[in-house]
């Protein structure tokens, strides 16, 4: 006979482990306390918590609202990220030990500046609420039944293993990282239980390509504070951020860069003619750009970009005249109007000949997955196939880089906890 369980999750990972945790907590003062497995098919947990924020874990940013996300609607992330704040984050990561410091960027990280220190944490609560943690154990098909659900996977020798369980939460993430176990056999899952998904699914906070040959690509490792736009093939802008910029061997990344990129990966598909500007003197606009250069006399235009209050690394200024077909040297005097426009443009209005991203293997997060018009938003449970709860990246849910996924992992992962446990305390949202 199958084991049997009340509750099964599928998927440990950040929003899977909060969803384990407080459906075992919630039902904690029953008689018979409901019997929850996670279930994940990676042999090692926790792969995305261990490499985020470089090693630290970004777990999650102090202002967190609907504004920093994309995909479903707004309002919709907005009633979910409600009902488990900031605060209530940084409560319950205190409760269990890990205590955590602002960063001047407005990041969240554990004092110990350790990720493991965050995913012990996590696990240590599983176990101490009673959660059974099972991996390898790939779960290949979800089979709903007036009872509840079966629960399959295949063996190595080829036997079929199952179990069974009165309610399912699915937390398996989306295609980013797929060496993570984020591989989209979710989506299947999903699929085979009679969700839709959205259009396209498509890679978010990656890193995006440039020609080979493109003057940029010569200075790999340079990084600077830049804005990127979003143009539509109108030239109407559409979205902007501002950061850490880093020039790569293979075109962009950094902060700036992969925030950017799910809104032109997007746009891209509807609009092919849509561009991305980039803006190498934030602070600076092309008619300021212009008088200073202007008023460079004997001055030449490296030496303006390189020096206070430009700052620009030397190698940096020296391609953007180069681009501009500038002589980097030349005294200011001597530049033409055109030659002055050029480099204008080249340093505060440079379009980016984008030929791609580096796809699910880099990217943090992944863009669509299931509509939350398809959840119960209160309690995370389907509106098509009762007994089902879904959280985390598999949603129709990403964040801008900082903590903001993380922080709808803890949010949506408590719901889906709590809603599955089906406690009559559970805390409903308001309309």
């Amino acid at each position: 006979m199958p084991e049997q369980f009340d509750i099964a999750v599928v998927g440990a990972g950040a929003a899977g482990l909060m969803a384990a945790i407080w459906a075992a907590r919630t039902a904690r003062g029953r008689k018979e306390p409901p019997r929850v497995v996670a279930l994940d098919g990676a042999k090692a947990l926790g792969v995305k918590i261990l490499v985020a924020g470089g090693g630290r874990c970004n777990v999650t940013h102090h202002a967190v609202d609907e504004s920093a996300y994309a995909g479903s609607s707004r309002h919709a992330i907005k009633k979910v990220l409600r009902g488990f704040g900031v605060a209530r984050t940084v409560e319950f990561f205190g409760d269990l030990g890990v205590e955590l410091k602002r960063e001047p960027t407005g990041k969240l990280f554990p004092t110990t500046d350790r990720a493991r220190t965050v995913l012990e944490a996590l696990l240590a609560a599983a176990a101490e609420a009673g959660v059974v943690v099972r991996h390898p154990w790939r779960v290949e098909a979800v089979v709903a039944s007036d009872g509840g659900f079966a629960l399959r996977r295949h063996e190595g020798d080829g036997a079929t293993d199952s179990i069974t369980a009165r309610r399912v939460i699915l937390a398996t993430g989306g295609k980013s990282l797929p060496k993570s176990g984020s591989d989209g056999h979710g989506y299947e899952l999903m699929r085979s239980l009679g969700h839709s998904l959205t259009p396209r699914v498509f890679p978010a906070l990656v890193p995006l390509t440039l020609p080979p040959s493109h003057p940029l690509c010569s200075l790999s490792g340079i990084a600077v504070p830049a804005t990127l736009h979003l143009r539509s093939s109108t030239g109407k802008r559409l979205v902007s951020f501002t950061n850490s910029t880093l020039l790569t061997h293979f075109g962009l990344s950094g902060p700036s860069v992969l925030d950017i990129s799910r809104y032109y990966i997007d746009q891209r598909a509807a609009d092919p003619g849509a561009t991305l500007v980039i803006n190498f003197l934030p602070e600076q606009t092309p008619e300021a750009m212009d008088a200073a250069l202007l008023a460079l006399n004997a001055s030449s235009p490296a030496r303006l970009l390189s020096l206070p209050p430009h700052s620009l690394p030397d190698r940096l200024a020296r391609c953007l005249c180069g681009i501009a077909g500038v002589d980097p040297a030349a005294p200011g005097h001597s530049l033409t109007r055109d030659k002055r426009r050029a480099l204008v443009d080249a340093v505060t209005q440079l379009r980016l000949p984008i030929t791609g991203d580096r796809g699910f293997v880099h990217a943090e997060v992944t863009a669509g997955g299931v509509p939350l018009s398809e959840i119960h938003l209160d309690t995370m449970e389907s509106r098509i196939c009762p007994g089902l709860h879904l959280c985390g990246e598999i949603l129709d849910v990403d964040g801008r880089i900082g903590g903001f996924n993380f922080q709808w992992a803890w949010a949506s992962g408590y719901a889906a906890g709590v809603g599955a446990a089906g406690s009559p305390a559970a805390a409903r949202l308001a309309p």
